[in-house]
């Protein structure tokens, strides 16, 4: 019996682990630029130091077959892969938002609705419980937004 490869899942996880920091930046570089890129341009647009930096990265992307040489040596996306981070954020055009921000909108818009509609017969735990939900996602959001990985 024959040695087996990695699984999908040890696969998965390998690339989860190795998809962070620069690496992911480059990455979602790459896949938002939906063309070949190259390294100088990799290190200019990322803010790199040098381009030995951006060339660091882009060969971890290629060892794990996410993207690959052209003829013309420019490196293209040839897998798109789906890193835990990016599940905590919705892209809407070409912006990328945190999930989270629908929900503080969603329940910033019923506090409000319910204080302008009833205010003369306003519930206290109604008014706290809106108030704090929409506190509270605001709150995760934020922090989200502030740790995004691009």
């Amino acid at each position: 019996m024959g040695a087996q490869g990695p699984s999908a899942a040890d696969e998965k996880a390998r690339i989860e682990y190795e998809l962070r920091g620069k690496t992911l930046k480059v990455y979602l570089y790459v896949l938002k630029q939906g063309k070949p890129v190259g390294v100088r341009e990799v290190q200019r647009e990322l803010g790199f130091s040098s381009p030995s930096v951006a060339y660091h990265h882009i060969e971890k992307l290629t060892r794990l077959g996410i993207i690959e040489q052209d003829n013309l040596g420019n490196y293209v996306l040839t897998k798109k892969v789906d890193p835990g981070i990016l599940q905590a954020f919705v892209n809407v055009g070409k912006f990328s938002l945190p999930r989270l921000g629908f929900y503080a909108v969603f329940f910033t818009t019923v506090a409000a609705a319910y204080v302008i509609e009833d205010y003369s017969f306003l519930d206290l735990y109604a008014v706290v419980g809106t108030v704090g939900a929409a506190a509270a996602f605001w709150f995760e959001a934020v922090r989200l937004w502030r740790r995004k990985p691009f």
